[in-house]
């Protein structure tokens, strides 16, 4: 194991995860406030970790490249595998989407600071076909090209927090209701939507369970721990009323940067902000389309380079490219969505195929501590989570 691939696929996680979900968070549990959020975000992590750890295990029997597809087929039939099918494009559409959507809002909002004017469709086109080179050339250039803009998004993130720490009013902490966070619940699981690349760092690690475990679990604990921080800066400096009113907003996003920037009269607040939202972007939109690309190409059995490879390229962001350019305002609406869709396809089917899995392997096999207990206690929040958007 070379300590580069490991921090590397660890960098891979935290940048799936800390993307769009990381900047829509404070907007998304303002009305929850920061307490109840603090154990909201526990619960999320826990239950999504679990469920990425349950699709490793179940992968363990199936050959290099298999995915969520292969995974339903062996698992749960040609019908299991339709419901994968479903709503697992479902899910990478709409996260895709939302990147998109987010990026072109950095992107457009960068480019008027130099006084360039673009109709946002072609923002959205220069920003989605200029990083998708990355995406068909490989997890490789992926895992690189994310190294170099993690580091730069953990480095601004620290200079974030330490510039606007002292502007933390903790009265701003106190209001907030659970009946408030409940309805974008479904924000926080997206931010932990990271188990659609397991497949990828699986085939990246050629079955190294015991390399992979650690990967797992380290490269999750990152962002909540980034969360919590985040959180507490942001609603503490800003306040709940101002974040409440970004939450229907078209540019949420550059929203913060500026609300940051009227409660601290920094200049250098918005420059690094902005500059942390587009690598942010970045990093969750090249991972999340790696893991659409590959699973477009498992699922349709084709070969990623040649003309199939560019066929599956197209396949995996002129759907959503689309979808930003009719509606560019997609951005918290997509993320949402995207984690009623986590819910079903990153730990409800996951907790289906591992009841399977153990009832077959031997118990060397099970990654997951517990027993059944732990696989109902499972099911049962993915069933909580999945019903709240319909008791609101």
């Amino acid at each position: 194991m070379t300590i580069g691939k490991f921090f590397g696929s660890i960098l891979l996680i935290i940048g799936t995860s800390i993307g769009g979900g990381m900047l829509a968070l404070p907007v998304a549990t303002a009305a929850g406030g920061f307490y109840y959020s603090v154990l909201a975000f526990i619960f999320c992590w826990f239950i999504m970790t679990a469920g990425a750890f349950l699709i490793l295990e179940v992968l363990q029997p199936l050959p290099q490249g298999s995915n969520m597809i292969s995974l339903a087929r062996h698992y749960l039939g040609k019908p299991g595998e339709m419901v994968v099918w479903l709503f697992y494009l479902a899910l990478l559409y709409s996260l895709v989407g939302a990147y998109i959507s987010g990026g072109t809002d950095v992107l457009n909002n960068a480019l008027q600071q130099f006084d360039i004017q673009l109709p946002l469709s072609m923002v959205s086109a220069i920003y989605t076909l200029t990083f998708s080179f990355i995406i068909y050339k490989g997890i490789y250039w992926v895992d690189y090209v994310n190294r170099v803009l993690m580091f730069g998004k953990l480095g601004t993130y620290l200079i974030l927090v330490l510039i606007v720490a002292p502007f933390v009013k903790f009265l701003h902490l106190n209001s907030g209701t659970l009946k408030g966070l409940l309805p974008n619940l479904s924000i926080l699981i997206t931010s932990f939507g990271f188990a659609s690349i397991v497949p990828s760092l699986r085939d990246y690690w050629r079955n190294d369970i015991a390399a992979l475990k650690k990967i797992i679990f380290w490269g999750s604990l990152t962002p909540l721990v980034c969360y919590l921080i985040w959180n507490l800066v942001i609603m503490g400096s800003v306040g709940q009323d101002a974040l409440n009113a970004l939450v229907s907003s078209a540019h949420a996003t550059s929203g913060v940067g500026k609300a940051l920037l009227e409660k601290t009269s920094s200049e250098s607040i918005l420059g690094l902000f902005d500059f942390f939202s587009c690598i942010c972007m970045l990093t969750a939109f090249l991972s999340v389309s790696l893991g659409l690309y590959d699973f477009l190409a498992d699922g349709f059995k084709m070969k990623k380079s040649g003309l199939q490879g560019k066929t599956v390229l197209a396949m995996t962001f002129l759907p959503p490219l689309a979808l930003v350019i009719v509606n560019p305002g997609i951005y918290l609406s997509a993320l949402n969505y995207a984690g009623s869709f986590c819910i079903i396809l990153l730990l409800f089917i996951p907790v289906l195929m591992s009841w399977k899995f153990r009832k077959q392997s031997k118990s060397t096999d099970i990654i997951l501590p517990g027993q059944k207990w732990v696989l109902s206690f499972l099911l049962i929040s993915a069933i909580f989570c999945m019903m709240i958007p319909y008791a609101q």
